[in-house]
């Protein structure tokens, strides 16, 4: 027991520790489990819910233009069927693959014909089961005709909206479902243009 006038004895001074060599290597680890979670986060979302694509050409003009970048989400069709005008991304089906296409090379194109829908094109109009639909998205009136045919289970007819600059369905036939990648869901690029499609 010390006394009342008795001062404390000092503290002995501390001096921060040299950084150790295992501290080094487990902050390394750790930034390259981080890593490697990000990057599989980033190809699971690519995917199985979005990715982005580029327009390389202007099939799809005035809707899309050459340059587009958009996203394309993947959730939607695990829960409903692709619809009469949406705008959807898939791979080349056989048809194409004959022609040189390759599995890489995505199309994107609009749905016009459901299965079960009898599809025709003439005098300037698409008919589906005999009625002509109103089109404001096209470049201009298709200059050919087609069918009529209908369209078998499991697939669709897909045309660009510019009619006579297209490589779509009514040049080699019905798309299989199984070929949809997604739908185009948004456009983030160029940034005047940006906005849901």
């Amino acid at each position: 027991m010390r006394s009342q006038d008795q001062k404390p004895e000092p503290k002995p001074e501390t001096k921060p520790l040299p950084p150790d060599e295992t501290t080094k290597g487990g902050k390394f680890r750790e930034n390259l489990v981080i890593l490697a979670v990000a990057l599989s986060l980033s190809l699971l979302i690519r995917i199985f819910v979005a990715e982005p694509r580029y327009i390389p050409s202007d099939s799809m003009f005035p809707t899309l233009e050459i340059g587009d970048r958009l996203v394309v989400e993947k959730v939607l069709y695990r829960f409903i069927a692709p619809t009469f005008g949406d705008i959807i991304v898939f791979t080349p089906p056989g048809q194409l693959r004959v022609q040189g296409y390759t599995k890489d090379q995505a199309f994107i194109k609009r749905i016009i014909g459901e299965p079960g829908q009898l599809v025709e094109i003439r005098g300037g109009k698409v008919y589906l089961d005999d009625n002509p639909i109103a089109e404001e998205y096209i470049a201009e009136p298709p200059e050919y005709d087609w069918g009529p045919d209908l369209v078998p289970d499991q697939k669709y007819f897909v045309m660009g909206d510019n009619r006579n600059d297209s490589n779509d369905s009514h040049i080699w036939g019905f798309l299989p479902q199984q070929n949809i990648i997604g739908r185009a869901a948004w456009r983030f690029w160029p940034l005047e243009r940006l906005g849901p499609i």
